[in-house]
């Protein structure tokens, strides 16, 4: 099973940045925002599942998945604080997280499912759609044009880890014995939350920029979605092989996210290998 390295960013986060620091971008600015505000919370809910995934395992495999498990709660954690400190500078300029709220709405009700494995299933599920968000950033970095170097740092380095620890939910879900079935049902569900939630706040982003009705931010909207290069165009195929039977995460291309820490070591320091 391959090691997680627990990295710590060494990138300035204290000094505030601009409203549209996506190279001036309104859209590209705000649909990151977005994106960044379901990080703490959702990291919070990730390191929990598998926590408690690998500790309902039978002692002989919890032996196999501990040192991963850490590695992947060491890189969540570090996800969850930074991406806190990124939401912090948000509050100050008066954007409004309703994306948060609709997350722990759902997290209530996920407890009355006894059954660990679902939770599971949805990290599994979550980790995927975001790897294949990943994938599509560190392959067109164009995405980030104009942005600071720290905010671009930033980014890609969530996107490689992200990237770097696809497989260890999904793997964590196979070792407790889930089905294929709900597998593929809760890809389904967390697709459908996943999408509507951040078309949702980024649409609220732009709103409170007065931003939203602009043709601008619709032709980059238009272009980033459906582009060439585009989002849906780039990432249906990835998303699509998740149903097909026999899947696994591995399975598909994390070269970039490779590349990337290995060019970009200066950047950060090794807190653990596991």
């Amino acid at each position: 099973m391959t090691s997680l390295v627990v990295r710590r960013l060494l990138i300035d986060l204290e000094t505030p940045f601009t409203r549209h620091w996506n190279g001036g971008d309104a859209f590209r600015s705000a649909y990151f925002d977005a994106l960044s505000m379901s990080f703490p919370v959702g990291e919070q809910f990730f390191i929990d599942s598998v926590r408690a995934g690998i500790k309902a395992l039978p002692e002989a495999q919890r032996a196999e998945f501990d040192a991963v498990g850490q590695g992947f709660i060491g890189q969540e954690a570090t996800h969850r604080r930074i991406h806190a400190l990124f939401n912090g500078h948000l509050d100050q300029q008066g954007y409004v997280n309703t994306w948060e709220p609709r997350i722990l709405r759902r997290l209530e009700r996920l407890k009355g499912l006894a059954d660990p494995r679902h939770a599971v299933a949805i990290t599994a599920a979550t980790e995927h759609f975001t790897a294949i968000l990943a994938h599509h950033l560190l392959a067109h970095p164009q995405t980030l044009e104009g942005s600071e170097p720290r905010l671009q740092t930033l980014w890609l380095w969530h996107a490689s880890e992200e990237s770097e620890h696809r497989s260890t939910a999904f793997d964590v879900y196979r070792a407790m014995g889930g089905n294929e079935l709900w597998r593929r049902r809760w890809m389904h569900l967390v697709s459908f939350h996943f999408i509507t939630d951040v078309l949702r706040q980024t649409a609220r982003n732009l709103w409170h920029d007065g931003e939203l009705l602009r043709w601008r931010t619709w032709r980059s909207a238009t272009r980033f979605f459906f582009g060439k290069h585009g989002l849906v165009r780039q990432t249906f195929g990835p998303w699509r092989a998740y149903f097909k039977p026999g899947f696994h995460p591995s399975q598909q291309d994390a070269q970039e996210a490779v590349d990337w820490l290995r060019e970009n070591a200066a950047v950060f320091s090794v807190v653990a290998e596991r």
